[in-house]
C-alpha cells in the first residue's frame, strides 16, 4: 500500500476502511506466501486460476513455464491430487498428461470413469519443481490455501490423494504410502483415499497378486463402489 494509500485512509468511513484494506490484501495474495488465503476468497475457480497465474508465493513461480492447475470435471464427485507438475505438465500446462497420466486415464476408465466427465485432477503445487524433485513443505505451504479453496469450490465427495507427498500436503499425514494406500479417512468432513501415484506403478509394473497394479485394481474397484453408493444414497434423498 503506498503512503498516499495510507493517509487517504483516514478520512475514509470505517466500512471504506476494512474494504479497501481487504482489496488490497487480496491483490497481494500472489505475491507473498504470508498473505492468508480464508476460506471463501475466490467465488469460482476462474478467479482462483487468475491469481495462480500470477503467483509467486514461492520460488517455484521463477523457475515454470505454466502453472498447472487443474483438468477434468470442476462438478465432478471424484478429485485427484497429486504431487506437482513434471515436464510436460509444465510444458502443457495440465496436470497428469505424461505418461502417469496416461496410466491415470486408463486405471479410471478401468471402472468406467471418464477423465474429462467423472473427475477433477489437481496437484499439490501448481509449479514445476527443479529436476522433478519432491516440493518442499515451504512450497506445499504456499500452494495450499490454493488447494483448499479448489476443493471447497469443487466440493467433491470423495478425494484420491496420489502418493505420499499428496497425503502429507493435504491432510498432514507423514507414514509411508505402502502402509496406507487403500484405506478410508475422513479428512474436514470428506471421504479422502491415499492411492500409490501412477508413477510408482509404472516403476512396477508386475501385476501379481499383491503386488503395486493389482492393489492399485483392488483400491479403484473400491472408489469406484463408494462412488455408486454415494449417488445412490443421494438419489435417495431426493426422491
Amino acid at each position: 500500500m503506498s503512503s498516499d494509500d495510507q493517509l487517504n485512509l483516514f478520512n475514509a468511513p470505517s466500512s471504506e476502511v476494512s474494504a479497501h484494506t481487504d482489496s488490497v490484501s487480496r491483490e497481494l495474495i500472489p505475491t507473498d506466501a504470508n498473505v492468508p488465503i480464508p476460506a471463501g476468497t475466490y467465488a469460482n475457480l476462474e478467479a482462483l486460476t487468475d491469481h495462480c497465474r500470477q503467483c509467486h508465493r514461492c520460488e517455484l513461480g521463477s523457475h515454470r513455464t505454466q502453472v498447472v492447475i487443474e483438468r477434468g470435471n470442476p462438478q465432478a464427485s471424484l478429485m485427484i491430487v497429486g504431487e506437482g507438475p513434471g515436464q510436460q505438465e509444465d510444458e502443457q500446462g495440465l496436470p497428469f498428461v505424461g505418461k502417469s497420466g496416461q496410466l491415470l486415464d486408463k486405471i479410471l476408465a478401468s471402472v468406467q470413469l471418464d477423465c474429462h466427465r467423472d473427475v477433477y485432477i489437481c496437484n499439490v503445487v501448481k509449479c514445476r519443481p527443479p529436476n522433478n524433485r519432491v516440493p518442499s513443505t515451504t512450497e506445499m505451504n504456499a500452494c495450499k490455501p490454493y488447494l483448499l479453496e479448489q476443493i471447497r469450490l469443487v466440493d467433491p465427495k470423495v478425494i484420491l490423494l496420489a502418493g505420499a507427498t499428496a497425503v502429507k500436503g493435504v491432510i498432514g499425514d507423514k507414514r509411508g504410502i505402502t502402509k496406507i494406500r487403500g484405506q478410508w479417512m475422513q479428512w474436514e468432513g470428506r471421504l479422502c483415499m491415499p492411492i500409490f501415484h501412477p508413477a510408482y506403478l509404472l516403476r512396477h509394473p508386475s501385476r501379481e497378486k499383491g503386488k503395486p497394479k493389482w492393489l492399485m485394481w483392488q483400491d479403484i474397484q473400491a472408489v469406484r463402489e463408494k462412488l455408486d453408493h454415494l449417488q445412490a444414497i443421494g438419489e435417495t434423498a431426493e426422491s
